[in-house]
C-alpha cells in the first residue's frame, strides 16, 4: 500500500501563513513587480502572490530559449492564465557564447547575467523597478553560481528571504490550489552536459526529445538524461526507477535513443539527484568578471 502523506499541522501552517503575508507585504512596498518566471512550483506562487500584493502592477515573463524544454514555457502561460497575471514570453534563443564554447562549472553566472539584462529592459519600459525571481532556500545550499548574478544585479528572492524551503512551497501551494503543485522541479537542459564538454544546439535538442520520449513511455515524472558525449546517463526519480524494468520498454528507450544519435544508453542506478554533475567538482569556481 503507498504511505499515506503526512499532513502539515496547524501549527507549521499558522507559520507558513506568517511568511505569506511577509511575502505579500514586501512585495506590496514595490508598486510594481516583473516576476522571473519558469513555469515551475517556484515562480509560480512568487507570481500568484505578487498579483495578490500589487494588482495588475505585476506582470510575469517567461524566458523562451533553446535551453529550456517547450512544456515549461506552456505550463508558465497556463499558470498566468489561471492567476490572473499579464504574461510575457521573451524570445531569446542568444546565448553567451562562452556557455557553448566552454562551458564552465560557472555557465549559470554568465546564462543568468544575460537574461537579468532582458528582463531589466522589459521592466523599464513597464516603469518597473522590481524583479523577483523563484529562487528558494534549499536552491542556495548547492551549487548555484547564478545566486552570484541574482545578487549582484539586485534581483528580488522572496521565498529564499523568507526560508521558505521546496517542501514549504508545497504546501503553501497546495492551499492556494496551484495546478503544478506536483510538478517535479526542471532544471534548464544546459544542466545535463558535463563541464567542459562543448554544448551545441543539436545537442540540446537530442536530450530535449530523448526526455519527451522517456516521460511518455515511463510514464515518469522525473528523468533526466545527461549527455556523456556518445553515452546517454538516464536518471530517473528515486522511486521510479522500478518503472524501467520491463524489456519492452527498455528496447523500446534504447532503439529511439539509438536514433537521436547515442551509441550507448545506461541507467543510473542512484537515480536523479539535483546537480549530479557537480559531483565531480573538486572546488566552487566563482567568477568575478563577466566575460564579454
Amino acid at each position: 500500500m503507498p504511505k499515506k502523506k503526512k499532513r502539515i499541522s496547524k501549527t507549521e501552517m499558522n507559520k507558513l501563513q506568517n511568511k505569506i503575508d511577509e511575502i505579500r507585504e514586501n512585495l506590496r512596498r514595490n508598486d510594481k513587480v516583473l516576476v522571473a518566471m519558469s513555469g515551475g512550483i517556484d515562480s509560480s506562487l512568487v507570481a500568484l502572490l505578487a498579483k495578490k500584493a500589487v494588482g495588475k502592477n505585476a506582470i510575469a515573463v517567461t524566458v523562451d530559449s533553446i535551453a529550456l524544454p517547450r512544456e515549461e514555457i506552456e505550463d508558465a502561460k497556463r499558470i498566468s492564465k489561471k492567476i490572473g497575471i499579464k504574461h510575457i514570453t521573451l524570445n531569446m534563443n542568444k546565448i553567451p557564447n562562452l556557455i557553448f564554447s566552454q562551458n564552465p562549472p560557472d555557465r549559470c553566472y554568465y546564462c543568468k547575467k544575460s537574461i537579468i539584462k532582458k528582463l531589466k529592459q522589459i521592466a523599464k519600459k513597464h516603469d518597473i523597478k522590481t524583479i523577483a525571481d523563484g529562487t528558494n532556500l534549499d536552491d542556495l545550499k548547492t551549487h548555484r553560481p547564478g545566486a552570484l548574478a541574482l545578487s549582484e544585479e539586485k534581483i528580488l528572492s522572496p521565498l529564499a528571504e523568507a526560508g521558505l524551503t521546496k517542501k514549504d512551497i508545497r504546501e503553501i501551494s497546495k492551499f492556494f490550489n496551484l495546478p503544478n503543485v506536483e510538478k517535479p522541479s526542471m532544471a534548464c537542459l544546459l544542466s545535463r552536459f558535463p563541464y567542459g564538454q562543448k554544448i551545441t544546439k543539436e545537442k540540446i535538442h537530442r536530450v530535449a526529445e530523448a526526455e519527451k520520449f522517456i516521460r511518455r513511455i515511463l510514464d515518469a515524472k522525473e528523468v533526466r538524461v545527461r549527455y556523456h558525449e556518445d553515452i546517454a546517463r538516464i536518471e530517473l526519480g528515486r522511486d521510479e526507477r522500478k518503472l524501467i524494468f520491463d524489456e519492452k520498454k527498455m528496447d523500446t528507450i534504447y532503439k529511439k535513443l539509438k536514433e537521436l544519435g547515442f551509441n550507448y544508453i545506461t541507467i543510473d542506478l542512484l537515480g536523479y539527484r539535483s546537480g549530479s554533475l557537480d559531483e565531480t567538482l573538486k572546488r566552487k569556481i566563482i567568477p568575478n568578471k563577466l566575460n564579454k
